[in-house]
């Protein structure tokens, strides 16, 4: 095996630019989306259980990374949590892949968050669509949460076929066997 490409999305594109994508991509989220649901939908909006919403705000980031998780539920010993402050009050969970990880699984591993925490947050907006503007935000900051995750993705489609994806210090490497190279 040697490594075909190294990717690290936040040393690619800074912090600050990275910030603004996630950003402007939650915002834009959240204007197309409200728009759509205004348009079709003619329901009262209400502004009760917003103590909930704030919960709510403060739990998706823990479910996005349980998300991250579960297509690797097969490999735990493999996992390593960690758990890191980030402006001495913000914790930041993170999740380290000690072995090598097909290329598939670990697109999978990356979409997971996208695709289930977006279902659940548009379902219930139909269930209830009395709060539907409290989900647009957060369907948005959601959305802004996955750009990252995205990004790795979008790199990781455009490698070999049968790249085998290990994690380090410095990002992401795809590794290749020779034969493929």
């Amino acid at each position: 095996m040697h490594c075909w490409k190294s990717i690290n999305v936040k040393k690619q594109y800074g912090f600050d630019r990275l910030f603004l994508i996630s950003a402007l991509s939650g915002f834009g989220v959240f204007i197309a989306y409200f728009i759509a649901l205004n348009i079709f939908s003619s329901a009262p909006l209400s502004d009760q259980h917003f103590l909930t919403f704030l919960l709510a705000i403060l739990g998706i980031y823990p479910l996005h990374k349980i998300c991250h998780f579960l297509p690797l539920v097969g490999c735990r010993k493999c996992l390593r949590l960690i758990i890191k402050t980030q402006l001495g009050l913000l914790p930041a969970i993170t999740l380290k892949i000690n072995d090598p990880v097909p290329k598939r699984k670990f697109i999978v591993t990356l979409v997971t968050p996208f695709i289930l925490v977006n279902a659940v947050i548009i379902m219930l907006t139909f269930m209830l669509p009395s709060f539907s503007h409290y989900f647009a935000m957060l369907l948005a900051y959601h959305c802004a949460l996955c750009v990252p995750d995205l990004l790795y993705m979008r790199n990781l489609v455009r490698s070999p076929k049968h790249a085998l994806i290990e994690e380090t210090d410095t990002g992401f490497e795809i590794l290749v066997p020779q034969a493929i190279a």
